[in-house]
């Protein structure tokens, strides 16, 4: 997916929307497949608790992508970041949710060399994180692995089209299905991983009408980014959709804010206070010692 500590005494329960009361039932799989062709399916990707919070409530699906590779850590690619890196996040975004259903990626390195391989992380991110499925890169080759994962009780969301983890194979971040036989390859993909038994199909910067006919053609959901309107839902890195990364806007987002100005006005006006001397002021610090009586 493209995109280029605590403060104290924030306490485990704020930081969110989310009304109080009973606690929420989690999204199922089965539930999300049962989408196909119906309502839409919303999926932000998601990386921290207090994130995790403030999103639950308005998603369908959250998807701890490889993608904090470049948003968290400040990576040029997918490529460097670990398995310990994604047990960690899933943890955090398990525990600032309870609606989604929540899915993290297998990064690079974790899944190709075999189904046992693959077994083992991909068991071990469900363990430690409580996510309800992974989701790995790849088509027909992949096939094989992600048979072997749903036979044995791991939920699996695929994802083809364009690729991070293979773009040095790709040779960069293009649109894939231009040409006729790149479109066939990317549908032949698609059907290899739903036949497999995947439950639904990330579809990513391919041309629109190869998306909507993916779409036709497999029976799982697929989950659109730079794709089509069509596909049974859409997914964007939430730091692309909140302005997190100033000029930088690939052609298939929508940025719904600005943050990253917002936050840039809040810390120069902060800084003004704090070289004038205006903060903190008399409602932000302690009052004075009481004399012992």
């Amino acid at each position: 997916m493209s995109v280029h500590g605590g403060a104290a005494g924030s306490g485990g329960s704020g930081g969110g929307s989310k009304a109080t009361g009973a606690r929420m039932t989690r999204i199922s799989v089965p539930e999300i497949v049962a989408r196909k062709g119906k309502d839409k399916i919303v999926c932000l990707t998601a990386y921290t608790t207090p994130m995790a919070r403030v999103l639950d409530p308005h998603v369908d699906l959250l998807l701890v992508g490889d993608s904090l590779g470049n948003v968290i850590y400040g990576f040029d690619s997918t490529l460097p970041v670990t398995l310990e890196m994604m047990l960690a996040h899933g943890a955090a975004v398990r525990r600032g949710s309870e609606h989604a259903c929540l899915v993290v990626d297998m990064p690079f390195g974790s899944y190709q060399e075999s189904t046992e391989q693959a077994f083992r992380n991909a068991a071990r991110l469900m363990k430690e994180t409580g996510c309800s499925a992974v989701k790995i890169e790849g088509g027909r080759d992949l096939a094989p692995t992600v048979e072997f994962l749903t036979k044995r009780g791991i939920p699996v969301m695929g994802h083809v089209g364009l690729m991070p983890q293979s773009v040095n194979t790709l040779g960069g971040y293009r649109a894939r299905g231009r040409a006729s036989d790149e479109a066939a390859g990317v549908m032949a993909d698609a059907v290899a991983i739903a036949e497999a038994g995947a439950f639904s199909v990330v579809v990513e910067g391919v041309l629109e009408q190869v998306a909507q006919a993916i779409t036709a053609r497999i029976p799982v959901p697929t989950i659109g980014i730079g794709a089509s309107a069509d596909c049974d839902g859409q997914v964007l890195v939430v730091d692309d959709m909140l302005g997190m990364f100033g000029a930088f806007k690939p052609r298939f987002v929508k940025r719904y804010a600005e943050l990253a100005d917002e936050i840039a006005s809040a810390a120069a006006s902060y800084a003004a206070d704090v070289r004038t001397g205006a903060f903190p002021g008399p409602d932000n610090v302690f009052g004075s010692l009481k004399k012992s009586s």
